[in-house]
């Protein structure tokens, strides 16, 4: 005897948030999904010249401070950011992932590409 079963369905998949993501200095604004980067975002936006480095938190070249909003973190270098950096929101681009949407403003080595006329 064969009984009928009704197939499982297919549970929907959230797709990841997206925030906006505002440099204070020009105004720029780009997408950033919570589970991407901020600097994999601005490098993705198309702007010529923007310093990547390592990506991973070694390098200190995409230093920024969030000036607004909620992000999370992952390990970054004691070398490139200190305790003090971080509680004035001192961060690398490359290791922080919005949760809201925030602004930014660039630190150090970056601004040079930031602030060169596109």
């Amino acid at each position: 005897m064969s009984t009928n079963v009704p197939a499982a369905s297919a549970a929907p998949v959230a797709s990841p948030a997206r925030h906006q993501v505002v440099i204070a200095e020009t105004g720029e604004s780009f997408a950033c999904a919570s589970a991407e980067t901020a600097l994999n975002a601005l490098s993705r936006s198309g702007r010529k010249g923007i310093p990547v480095g390592c990506r991973g938190g070694g390098c200190g070249v995409c230093k920024v401070q969030v000036l607004t909003g909620e992000f999370r973190t992952r390990p970054m270098s004691r070398c490139h950011v200190s305790e003090a950096d971080e509680a004035r929101r001192e961060v690398l681009a490359c290791c922080i992932y919005p949760e809201s949407d925030v602004q930014l403003r660039v630190v150090g080595k970056m601004q040079k590409a930031i602030f060169r006329k596109p």
